[in-house]
């Protein structure tokens, strides 16, 4: 029963720093990513689908994305999605070939990005501990209803707790990353 709660929390714990790196990954740093247009979505014939379902995408260079078209009459819309996307793009058409130049960040920028960053990695901090509150509440459970010993439930929370540090120090480590990927120039 312990092996249980531990393993539910260890795969809860695992999804959230998950979740926060995807997240991260969204935000943009001064290079040219691939990943950064993943949630461009298209209209394509009536219904709205990822850029990526309708183009390929990729990085020429540090600066520069290339979105190559699948259908000649798509480039139009693609390039509109793009430009009307959070992201603050203006792409460029060349033939087939969407050119989307990535502007370099200013430092007032990148430090507001800094910000956002840390406020998301606060939010995954959260997120384990919650789930360290949830193991721990069904470990007090199965004492009270006397399943098993309080010895057994001191280590099982030790055990938790072991866990809740290891995702809280695997996030910190996502953090630091993103923070100096977007302090590079």
């Amino acid at each position: 029963m312990i092996q249980d709660i531990k393993k539910d929390a260890e795969a809860r714990m695992r999804k959230s720093v998950e979740a926060l790196k995807h997240d991260l990954s969204k935000m943009r740093t001064g290079r040219a990513h691939p990943g950064l247009l993943d949630h461009v979505m298209v209209s394509y014939y009536g219904s709205d689908v990822p850029l990526k379902q309708v183009a390929n995408v990729n990085a020429a260079d540090a600066r520069m994305l290339t979105v190559t078209v699948w259908e000649k009459n798509m480039g139009p819309v693609v390039e509109k999605a793009i430009r009307d996307s959070d992201l603050g793009l203006n792409p460029v058409s060349a033939g087939e070939v969407i050119r989307v130049p990535l502007p370099a960040l200013t430092e007032e920028r990148r430090r507001d990005m800094i910000k956002l960053v840390k406020a998301e990695a606060e939010n995954g901090r959260v997120a384990v501990r919650n789930i360290r509150r949830d193991a721990n509440q069904d470990l007090k459970e199965l004492l009270k209803e006397k399943e098993i010993s309080e010895d057994d439930a001191r280590r099982g929370e030790e055990e938790i707790q072991k866990l809740t540090n290891k995702y809280i120090a695997e996030i910190d480590k996502v953090l630091e990353e993103k923070e100096k990927d977007l302090m590079e120039i």
